[in-house]
């Protein structure tokens, strides 16, 4: 069986991070949407079990794909879960060259592949904080919202 992590801290998740998850279910059996549940690098987050809610409603009627929380190092979540792959999105060249060493670490240190998926280039703009700071303003951000899945 096939089996991959996606994680992140979709904080919202996006439709960028739905188009991932899209076009990663036909590669794998599959698909575990680790939530991050900790980011000393983002400490105001909206709470992981909201955040988990709301992409456990979009996915409620795909078998494939699962959702957890996860706290520490990717590797460590894919290794937990029986996955062999750790499934990313990047939209540019900065994005690239940040998971290039990530993936190095996951398969050298963990054993783990990294599958990179370039972001459909509609959705090159589209990312979390952006969203965050145009919703902070007052914009309304949700036609950058997934709907409901069913695939």
């Amino acid at each position: 069986m096939r089996k991959a992590i996606f994680v992140g801290t979709f904080d919202p998740f996006t439709i960028g991070h739905a188009s991932i998850v899209r076009r990663a279910l036909p590669l794998f059996d599959e698909l575990v949407i680790g939530v991050v549940g900790d980011n000393v690098h983002k400490p105001n987050m909206s709470p992981a079990a909201e955040r988990m809610a709301a992409i456990q409603q979009l996915y409620a009627d795909v078998p494939a794909v699962s959702v957890k929380p996860y706290f520490g190092l990717a590797m460590d979540f894919a290794r937990d879960e029986g996955a062999k792959f750790i499934v990313k999105g990047v939209r540019s060249v900065s994005d690239f060259e940040y998971e290039q060493w990530q993936a190095d670490f996951n398969r050298r240190l963990g054993g783990i592949e990294t599958i990179l998926l370039y972001t459909e280039p509609e959705l090159a703009s589209v990312s979390s904080s952006a969203l965050r700071e145009l919703a902070h303003f007052g914009v309304d951000v949700s036609k950058f919202l997934p709907k409901k899945q069913s695939l």
